[in-house]
């Protein structure tokens, strides 16, 4: 690449569907996020490292799988001594900063693992005018930590609402502490999807115009910057805004469906998502290990689905219009030629797809596999597309490779910079991990070009897909005589794939 070092920006997204792209899907208009396609590469084969927000989040900034950087599921953190590759980026000059959504600590803190996203810590403004780093490699943060009106509402989002007028900005979200069940039932059992926010209060509005400070800042000082605007949504709840809650008739979305017979083959879990007492009998089943996300009964209400889609298409069209913001503003202060911009979201989402909702430790590619788009003026290809597989952990290695700067041995991504620029390949296929709890629910899948197997810590089930001839993922192979050559074929490569993620902290010096 050039000699200059590149800007990079990276946008993420929270929870989006990969086919939530107006290039891809006509009935979502995303005009901003096209324009990147038109300008880059749309990558149609990119997945998670996890399919849950803390685990995915830290290894964007470690380049490391879960299981090495430590934060291996919700409720648990990212060690604030983790080396990340912010501190890289900060040593080689340039401003580095994260606006939006973090979520690298749970919502409860304890001795030793102390939390600073959590409550009351949240609503303590005092302490967020005081703060803004640095914090895991990032020299500015301006954090929030909810999802449309939750309760843990607080940090620099609250501050910028008081700054901009809306004083009594606690009145539009939840109380603090909240009634468990009624969350519950706040959260996923419709009621309300229009909320009365006034649009220019809203998050989303919040993370672009912040994002936006932060390149004028590097651009002022006369630095690269390495800027991460993570948007919060399309995630749950749904509840946005208008005129965005109604930007999409609810009779036209199309959820996906449970094909009958589908969970038969597949482990049992996955069948009591269809049984109304399903959450009980998971609890009890999964004893040691409560609070697992998409253990209960998913069996929703079609037209309420609708209603939850047109909502989420809203939320994904909002947050483009403020990316356009984003990108208008580089194009002004002349800096998008030398800015690499990467846009993607940390992990997918479930509309109905195989009769589930939201997410849970179900490895089907609507909920690991992610948009992705890169674009870089002169040298990523304008206008490509490309099945070439990415993962997430990926991003740092490929980041300082497109800077010029050494990547050092302990992350274990891999450098997609070739595949970016046009040329070929760089993966033979990838792992997603899931540790959701410390023993119960623990697996692992691997995705080659054609085929995908999700391998379980216990038990003597598992899934096996041919995503060629059965892109749907309704067959599940796993038991079938006919797929065991292809299964051990598959479970050689998946041991092969886990060997090449082994970090080297440092290289061999002598024989010994």
């Amino acid at each position: 690449m050039a000699a200059k070092r590149p800007n990079i920006l990276l946008i993420t997204s929270d929870q989006q569907h990969y086919s939530t792209l107006g290039s891809v899907n006509e009935r979502i208009r995303t005009p901003h996020l096209d324009r990147l396609c038109g300008e880059g590469v749309r990558f149609d084969r990119a997945y998670c490292t996890n399919p849950t927000c803390t685990p995915t989040r830290a290894s964007i900034i470690t380049g490391q799988y879960p299981s090495q950087h430590g934060a291996w599921s919700l409720g648990t953190k990212l060690f604030e001594d983790v080396p990340t590759v912010g501190e890289i980026f900060q040593h080689a000059g340039y401003a580095t900063s994260l606006v939006g959504k973090a979520h690298f600590q749970p919502l409860a803190s304890r001795p030793g693992y102390e939390s600073i996203e959590c409550q009351p810590t949240l609503r303590d403004l005092d302490f967020w005018r005081r703060f803004h780093g640095p914090w895991y490699g990032f020299d500015h943060v301006e954090l929030a930590r909810m999802h449309t009106d939750e309760s843990h509402v607080g940090q620099h989002y609250a501050i910028w609402m008081e700054e901009n007028g809306l004083e009594n900005w606690a009145d539009y979200f939840q109380p603090w502490p909240p009634d468990p069940e009624k969350q519950r039932e706040h959260y996923w059992e419709g009621g309300e999807r229009i909320w009365d926010l006034p649009e220019q209060f809203h998050y989303t509005r919040w993370t672009a115009e912040r994002s936006i400070a932060q390149m004028e800042r590097a651009a002022a000082a006369d630095r690269p910057f390495f800027c991460w605007a993570s948007f919060h949504d399309p995630h749950p709840p749904y509840r946005l805004p208008e005129p965005w809650a109604s930007m999409y008739d609810p009779q036209e979305m199309l959820p996906g469906k449970l094909t009958p017979g589908e969970h038969e083959k597949n482990p049992i879990h996955f069948r009591l998502t269809q049984d109304e007492d399903g959450r009980r009998k998971l609890n009890e089943m999964f004893h040691e290990d409560r609070g697992i996300h998409g253990f209960e009964c998913h069996v929703r209400d079609a037209e309420e689905i609708k209603k939850d889609m047109a909502v989420y298409y809203g939320m994904v069209s909002f947050m483009d219009d403020q990316i356009g913001r984003m990108l208008a503003r580089l194009d002004e202060l002349g800096l998008a030629e030398d800015t690499l911009v990467v846009f993607t979201s940390d992990h997918g989402h479930f509309l109905g797809q195989h009769g589930l909702v939201a997410k849970g430790p179900f490895h089907y590619e609507d909920v690991i596999r992610v948009p992705f788009i890169v674009r870089y003026p002169g040298r990523v290809p304008a206008g490509g597309q490309s099945a070439a597989i990415q993962n997430l952990v990926d991003l740092p290695v490929t980041f300082l490779s497109a800077a010029g700067i050494d990547v050092p041995g302990r992350m274990t991504g891999v450098d997609q910079l070739d595949a970016w620029t046009g040329g070929d390949a760089v993966r033979r296929g990838t792992v997603v991990e899931n540790r959701h709890t410390y023993k119960n629910v623990h697996l692992r899948t691997y995705i080659n070009d054609r085929y995908k197997i999700t391998v379980y810590r216990s038990g003597e089930d598992g899934e096996l897909f041919d995503l060629v001839e059965d892109p749907d993922e309704t067959n599940n192979l796993w038991h079938e005589p006919r797929a065991q050559e292809i299964k051990k074929d598959l479970l050689h490569e998946f041991l092969q794939e886990t060997f090449s993620y082994e970090p080297t902290p440092m290289p061999r010096i002598t024989g010994a």
